[in-house]
């Protein structure tokens, strides 16, 4: 069935309300204007009953803050209604270019800063809101999923903490381990792929791919993504193959064991495009070693394509890599905060998830259910049948 008509069969689950903290202040303003042009367009039998209350609007955001005193503490405060509001409150974690003043001192927000903040604003809303979903595209402490040794479960807490304040559902997306909702298996917990949308953002700026086994390739950098490259290849009809990284547990440097060597596994990749597929770029050496790796196998293009791009220790190691040949483009996306600089780099492509994000949201407020949005395998394989059309049977 159709989005509108699936959309036009059901009643909302409650007034629809975004609250976008500071740190999700873009893609807030972005999704809220994808809601209300469809929400205007469409046309509903029973949109003048009580239940459509306030289903068009000129604007779904609502009035939130999270100031700050003098001395660092801060508290959250509504300046709207939410009571018997179908809440979806967006947050990102990573988001570095904030700042808040601590006794004098400029602090730039780190990812427990905007998490205490969420909290604040949860519990402004005192219990009052029908439903809250909280998106948090980088799953917050995601990277400290599992105990090795006498370690802290920080992710595990913090599901356990959100849903003790009243949370019904939580999305994020590409969990680094989404076993993690093992903490909460009563409540509603989504790791969404990002597949579709980078497929449709690599096809849109590379005019000559060749989509079959023989000419492109899918890699996973290490094991831990085997999964998601594996999914990536089989919807695509694609080879894959994998390195797994040979570390030196003797050591642990900036809270990790160092990598000794990548180890490929796979078939040849001679003469073929390459898309490396992962969950993050963080400093970003593991993705330039992978793709060193694969050049020096005789790949052609090497195209990596990550959800999240935090480039922790900056850009200059990808301009050297493109200007070395060894990465053609890098894909992320703009789920977590991108600087100008990256946005401007002749290797980068930006795909946009907002739209994405906006659907989620208008299927859940209707109570439908969001699976064909989950597994986007026949829209991706369209997306593949245009471009071939467009490019290769003139």
């Amino acid at each position: 069935m159709p989005r509108d008509e699936r959309h036009t069969a059901t009643i909302p689950y409650g007034t629809l309300g975004i609250i976008p903290l500071a740190s999700c202040t873009k893609m807030g303003e972005k999704v809220d204007k994808f809601l209300v042009d469809w929400r205007e367009q469409r046309e509903h039998e029973n949109e003048s009953t009580l239940a459509f209350n306030g289903y068009k609007r000129d604007s779904y955001i609502l009035d939130a803050r999270t100031p700050r005193f003098g001395s660092g503490e801060g508290k959250g405060v509504l300046n709207d209604s939410v009571r018997g509001s179908d809440l979806y409150i967006m947050v990102d974690v990573c988001n570095y270019s904030l700042e808040y003043s601590l006794c004098g001192f400029r602090n730039h927000m780190s990812p427990d800063d905007h998490y205490a903040d969420l909290k604040r604003v949860i519990a402004a809303a005192g219990g009052k809101a029908r439903r809250i979903t909280v998106i948090m595209p980088f799953l917050y402490e995601s990277r400290q999923h599992k105990r090795n040794g006498r370690e802290s479960l920080d992710c595990a807490l913090m599901l356990q903490e959100l849903t003790d304040m009243g949370v019904d559902n939580i999305i994020t997306f590409d969990a680094h381990d989404p076993r993690v909702q093992n903490a909460i298996p009563l409540k509603g917990f989504e790791s969404v792929s990002a597949t579709y949308q980078f497929i449709k953002y690599l096809l849109l700026n590379v005019d000559d791919l060749h989509i079959d086994s023989d000419h492109m390739m899918v890699i996973s950098p290490d094991e831990g993504g085997t999964g998601r490259a594996v999914y990536f290849a089989n919807v695509l009809g694609l080879d894959m193959g994998m390195f797994y990284k040979r570390r030196d547990y003797t050591k642990i440097v900036n809270g990790r064991n160092p990598i000794v060597a990548h180890e490929f596994l796979g078939s040849n990749v001679e003469g073929k495009d390459v898309i490396i597929i992962d969950d993050m770029i963080s400093s970003g050496e593991s993705m330039i070693d992978v793709a060193s790796e694969l050049k020096r196998r005789k790949a052609k293009r090497v195209f990596c394509a990550t959800t999240f791009g935090l480039f922790t220790n900056g850009f200059k190691k990808f301009d050297e890599a493109y200007t070395n040949g060894i990465i053609d483009k890098v894909l992320t996306t703009n789920l977590v905060y991108q600087p100008e600089e990256l946005l401007s780099k002749p290797w980068y492509i930006n795909v946009d998830m907002s739209k994405y994000i906006a659907l989620l949201i208008d299927t859940l407020n209707h109570d439908s259910s969001i699976s064909n949005l989950l597994s986007p395998v026949e829209r991706i394989q369209q997306r593949v049948k245009e471009y071939n059309e467009l490019h290769y049977n003139k």
